[in-house]
């Protein structure tokens, strides 16, 4: 009996999940948003290695005054470490326009009254179209992470897997918890500009928010400073599994389909 409704939940999911993620493919604004963004990611690829500023200028600079033979410089994690803050940064614009119209494309379309009165549960639904989203957000990260791992298998010596690993990963946790707290905010509203203005606002209040701790200070400074995305994304994005980042973007990711799956469930009841 319990297999038998874990079986259509996993169904359920996996329906919302291919419909939600093949619709990015029919959608001109997505192919456009990928294509702004790989050409800035782009750019900015290219500037952090070979610019006139960049890394291996600095190197090069470095290693003629001989600096680099007291403390040798280890460039791969250095250009990974640069590059996905950027990267990071980036995806705090991005994020909100991909999650935007989640659920305010269902209430112009009047299939959101659809889906809160089927018998999916809310909770597959939110579930499903996450996983759409994140999935669709992670073939836009591919090409970059082909280019990464060209440049990082040239390097001598090569990077330790786990630290690219860890450090991708964070930045995966990150874009889940954003899309999740987008999610909810989508919901609410069925203007997508709206949507998507609220979740960078929201966004970007999360990312500062341990500066706002460090001006008040105290227990509730630390407080904030452990809700932040940066100061916990940084973390991962050095390597370090921290534990308390893994749980801090976990919360935001649950916080953000159960907001989604009440949110629903008061439309289902007022429909009742």
């Amino acid at each position: 009996m319990i297999e038998s409704i874990v079986l259509v939940i996993l169904n359920n999911i996996l329906a919302i999940y291919r419909r939600e993620f093949q619709s990015y493919f029919t959608s001109p604004l997505a192919y456009g948003i990928a294509g702004v963004f790989w050409l800035l990611m782009g750019y900015f690829f290219i500037a952090i290695l070979l610019g006139p500023q960049g890394l291996i200028q600095q190197v090069g600079n470095l290693d003629q005054m001989g600096a680099t033979q007291d403390s040798p410089i280890d460039l791969p994690y250095q250009f990974l470490q640069t590059f996905l803050q950027i990267l990071g940064s980036m995806s705090l614009f991005i994020l909100p326009m991909l999650s935007m119209g989640l659920y305010t494309e269902e209430r112009k379309r009047g299939t959101l009254e659809l889906l809160a009165t089927s018998p999916i549960t809310n909770w597959a639904v939110a579930v499903g179209k996450l996983l759409g989203v994140l999935t669709f957000f992670l073939t836009m990260m591919m090409p970059l992470f082909v280019l990464e791992g060209l440049v990082l298998n040239v390097a001598q010596p090569p990077m330790s897997p786990a630290i690219f690993l860890v450090a991708h990963g964070g930045l995966i946790l990150l874009a889940a918890g954003v899309l999740s707290l987008g999610m909810f905010i989508s919901s609410l509203t069925d203007s997508t500009i709206l949507a998507a203005i609220l979740t960078f606002t929201l966004v970007l209040f999360l990312w500062v928010i341990d500066l706002i701790g460090t001006s008040i200070g105290g227990q509730i400074g630390e407080v904030f400073g452990h809700l932040s995305l940066i100061s916990n994304y940084s973390k991962l994005v050095q390597g370090t599994l921290d534990t308390s980042s893994l749980v801090l973007f976990a919360s935001y990711i649950i916080l953000g389909v159960f907001l989604t799956a009440q949110s629903i469930d008061a439309l289902r009841f007022q429909r009742s």
